[in-house]
């Protein structure tokens, strides 16, 4: 298999498009767990791109019970340098309209119940994550966005929560007053685990909905979301195209040695368990 160092994770619908040849499917296992569904890689403006469906094939893993380590190291393991996510989002500014695409630059972390790291069980790392989205991915994304002809905007605090529900009016005031622009269910941990595995990572958000904050607007709905998605699919998959197309191979950020001020255990501390089982993420860094 030629080198695979993009992929798109999103809806499994993202990869029925026009000009995705020569497609591959890899079912992996991971030191955790098997990733949401089985990774289809393909070619696409003459390179080969992953693609992975976050919540299964036929949307049946919650946002809480995405195995998110289990996708990022399959990821990883196929060679993937970038990551481009794309989700669907509620807006918390009423310049955000539905319909619009937001490239985020900043995350507020509003999860409870999710496995954030890879680290631990003898291995300690403190990453850091202060511009959790790659500024040079997310540069060409916009880019790529803007191609399409669609109403894009760059920049913008996300806030993840919980989920599965949507918030209450209480909770979306509340979210608004903070200072967040969009709200979505799955980019923590997910952008984090990205750069745990020193891979570029950036957010396509396809505002579905005004949550349920906007007085002059029905709140969120499932169908809202549907229609929405299904709406921009087009956009997501022009946007991926050119992205693909003009994207250089060299990475012009410090993702790629994320972890190279992160680790602070002596090696003479690590379990060898614990440095097999994160072997392809800290290899290097312990010959």
């Amino acid at each position: 298999m030629n080198t695979v160092s993009i992929a798109i994770i999103g809806g499994s619908g993202l990869y029925h498009m026009k000009g995705l040849e020569a497609t591959e499917e890899f079912n992996l296992e991971t030191p955790f767990g098997k990733p949401s569904a089985p990774i289809t890689v393909g070619t696409l403006e003459g390179k080969r791109v992953a693609f992975l469906a976050r919540h299964g094939i036929g949307h049946h893993i919650t946002p809480t019970e995405v195995p998110y380590r289990a996708n990022i190291y399959a990821l990883k393991s196929l060679g993937v340098e970038r990551i481009i996510s794309i989700s669907a989002c509620g807006s918390l500014r009423e310049d955000y309209a539905p319909g619009h695409i937001v490239i985020p630059d900043n995350i507020f972390d509003f999860t409870k119940n999710r496995q954030r790291t890879f680290f631990g069980d003898g291995l300690v790392t403190h990453v850091g994550v202060a511009d959790p989205f790659c500024n040079d991915l997310s540069s060409h994304l916009e880019s790529a966005v803007r191609t399409t002809g669609a109403t894009a905007h760059r920049g913008g605090n996300l806030i993840t929560i919980e989920g599965p529900r949507f918030s209450t009016k209480a909770e979306s005031h509340a979210f608004r007053n903070w200072g967040m622009s969009i709200i979505g269910m799955t980019a923590s941990p997910e952008a984090f685990l990205a750069r745990e595995a020193e891979i570029c990572y950036a957010t396509m958000a396809h505002v579905t909905d005004y949550d349920v904050w906007h007085v002059s607007e029905s709140p969120v709905t499932v169908e809202m979301v549907i229609q929405t998605l299904n709406k921009n699919t087009e956009v997501a998959q022009g946007a991926i195209r050119s992205l693909i197309r003009n994207l250089k191979p060299e990475r012009n950020c410090s993702c790629g040695s994320a972890l190279s001020t992160a680790l602070i255990t002596d090696p003479k501390a690590i379990p060898p368990a614990t440095l097999e089982k994160l072997q392809l993420l800290v290899g290097k860094y312990y010959q």
